[in-house]
């Protein structure tokens, strides 16, 4: 099963889930309206919502719920989203201009903070504290990892624990909430439970590793902003950090001065894919993401066969080898 035929399988209970985005940005003020169609009709491959719908269905739920729980989680996504393009100064969001390059840095924010608000009262009419304790826990983890990438900006002696630490913080915890807020809809075992949320929480680990690499690999069209963005942001991830344990000190220093340039050239770019070429610093990252990846799928061993479980295993392994 690929992520084409999720959409497929799936296709009722997301359609059901954007019914419930769309409708929330009916009732609210014509800026946010606006804003909220741009970047929701932007692309995206609705990773989070999917999540939801495949944990609460492999934990026996099929209620209504679920639509108003994924669209809670990716109304968090969205937010974070029109903060973290304003903090970076984005040119691209998904190979269109962002938000605040349309309409101004306040007019993103205050949208960004509609929708964390706006999440957080649609997860609380489900009347659920649990739910509602894993949302607001990952959302404040999503802020407190960003600032501490902003800390750690062009810091090249950033270690492997300090970026596990930022994605764990900035993207595995919302995707870790989707599937326990997932299986708390469907009342499962507190084993189950935990499973899902340890699933979630490697899958986002590794899906983030994966979007990192891309960042220096993959071609501008299909990442759908600036190829080497990262390093031009100061973000030392996890291709660079393997990179500087290898490279000798003259070419480390070369890096350090061009990360302290926050422009990156078209050589300067060639420069550091030679590197990671020379010293396999992909390859390397791409092990440690598999690794993950091979731990989240464990985590599923105790639920038996079924479509979602097969959907999850699947949608893993498009975290991992995706276009993004």
């Amino acid at each position: 099963m690929n992520i084409k035929e999720m959409w497929e399988y799936y296709g009722k209970d997301l359609a059901a889930a954007e019914e419930k985005i769309h409708e929330t940005l009916k009732t609210a003020a014509p800026i946010v309206y606006d804003v909220g169609r741009h970047i929701f009709t932007g692309g995206g491959k609705r990773i989070r919502p999917l999540l939801v719908i495949l944990c609460s269905r492999i934990s026996g739920y099929k209620g209504e719920k679920t639509s108003t729980l994924a669209c809670s989680i990716e109304s968090i996504h969205t937010a974070s989203l029109l903060h973290d393009d304003v903090v970076d100064s984005a040119n691209l969001r998904r190979g269109r201009p962002p938000a605040h390059s349309v309409w101004g840095n306040q007019i993103a924010v205050l949208a960004g903070d509609f929708f964390y608000s706006n999440a957080l009262r649609l997860a609380n009419s489900l009347k659920n504290q649990k739910i509602m304790d894993a949302l607001s826990g990952a959302t404040a983890g999503m802020a407190e990892k960003e600032m501490l990438q902003l800390a750690l900006k062009g810091n090249p002696d950033i270690s492997e624990e300090d970026y596990m630490e930022i994605i764990t913080g900035k993207t595995a915890t919302l995707m870790s909430a989707a599937c326990m807020s997932g299986a708390i809809l469907g009342d499962s075992s507190k084993e189950k439970v935990d499973a899902l949320a340890s699933f979630g929480l490697k899958l986002g680990r590794a899906f983030q590793m994966a979007d990192d690499i891309l960042d220096y690999m993959a071609e501008e069209k299909v990442l759908g902003k600036s190829l080497g963005k990262d390093i031009e942001e100061g973000k030392i991830t996890l291709p660079l950090i393997y990179l500087f344990k290898k490279a000798s000190y003259d070419e480390a220093e070369k890096l350090k001065i061009i990360i302290k340039n926050e422009k990156l050239s078209a050589a300067d770019l060639n420069y550091i894919q030679d590197l990671l070429n020379k010293y396999k610093s992909i390859e390397q990252s791409y092990t440690k993401a598999t690794a993950i990846i091979k731990e989240a799928g464990a985590e599923l061993n105790i639920f038996e066969n079924s479509m979602e479980k097969t959907a999850l295993l699947a949608l893993s392994n498009y975290a991992l080898r995706r276009e993004k």
